[in-house]
């Protein structure tokens, strides 16, 4: 049975020993404690997670630690970006075979694609799956902003494409698409800083960097909205800001989700290069803000 893609979903960090060899146990220790924390669902292999930087040996080895550890628990969004549409097929199928419950697709990062190779590229690789797909819309990423006409004609003609991320930071777009998509595509929020704008046009769900921070914030934020308490989450919105704004304007989210993991007693560990550490500045500037954040829920 298909599992419901809604919530807030923290995209994890691909722990990492000191060597920059992948800690899979860690991974599967903080996927544990994420499902403890009551999150919606989980999201691998992102950007967060540093898939780039992964082999793909180590890209389907994640996706198999991580299904055990969930074992059914919650939903399993995995990224299977490529460059390539027969690498992203190939991404994608493993993660069906594995036991995934969603994929996680973007368009082509380098090669600044044409609206109609997006369309086709999208397409090819969810037709080679059943599992839903969810597209990503980054243009400050891949330099090419997928247009709502786009994203809207390939969710209608692609019946398991169910969702979009939308990271364009365009807050006009995402209400667009979720009302013109609406019964076609659902819309998660993809903007670190437009949480609850987006919920308020139509977004279903977040996936989340801050989440890896504060995944029971991140639950909480959601959860209030939904239950029609927009006093609390507007509260619990305000305190989480500062760390959003730290995340989008510093260039370091992946560094940034890391040292936070290792700041909770988390596996975090090193980027691999050429990402840098934070400096000595960045790093205080994390440790306030997690202080302050902590005792947010008691």
């Amino acid at each position: 049975m298909t599992k419901e893609i809604k919530g807030a979903f923290p995209v994890l960090v691909t722990p990492m020993h000191e060597d920059e060899s992948v800690n899979y146990e860690g991974l599967a220790q903080n996927i544990e404690k994420f499902i403890q924390e009551g999150v919606a669902g989980l999201c691998i292999n992102g950007s967060t997670g540093e898939f780039v930087s992964l082999t793909k040996e180590e890209r389907f080895k994640a996706v198999e630690i991580a299904v055990e550890q969930i074992d059914g628990r919650i939903p399993l969004i995995v990224g299977t970006a490529a460059e390539t549409t027969a690498d992203a097929i190939e991404y994608t199928q493993q993660a069906e075979k594995a036991g995934a419950d969603a994929a996680l697709l973007i368009n082509s990062y380098y090669s600044h694609p044409t609206e109609e190779e997006i369309y086709a590229h999208f397409k090819a690789v969810a037709e080679s799956v059943e599992l839903p797909i969810m597209i990503y819309n980054n243009p400050s990423t891949t330099g090419v902003d997928i247009s709502t006409e786009t994203l809207l004609k390939v969710g209608r003609d692609v019946p398991n494409i169910t969702h979009i991320k939308e990271s364009s930071g365009d807050i006009r777009k995402a209400r667009d698409i979720a009302r013109q998509g609406a019964g076609d595509i659902q819309v998660f929020c993809g903007s670190e800083e437009l949480i609850l704008e987006s919920f308020f046009i139509g977004a279903t769900g977040w996936i989340s960097v801050a989440g890896n921070i504060v995944p029971r914030l991140a639950t909480d934020i959601y959860e209030s909205y939904q239950a029609g308490d927009l006093e609390k989450a507007w509260s619990l919105y305000d305190r989480l800001l500062p760390l959003c704004e730290f995340l989008e304007g510093s260039g370091k989210y992946v560094q940034i989700a890391k040292r936070s993991m290792e700041l909770k007693g988390w596996a975090g560990g090193p980027c691999r290069k050429p990402r840098m550490p934070l400096t000595d500045e960045e790093d205080a500037r994390l440790k306030e803000l997690m202080a302050n954040l902590e005792t947010v829920n008691q």
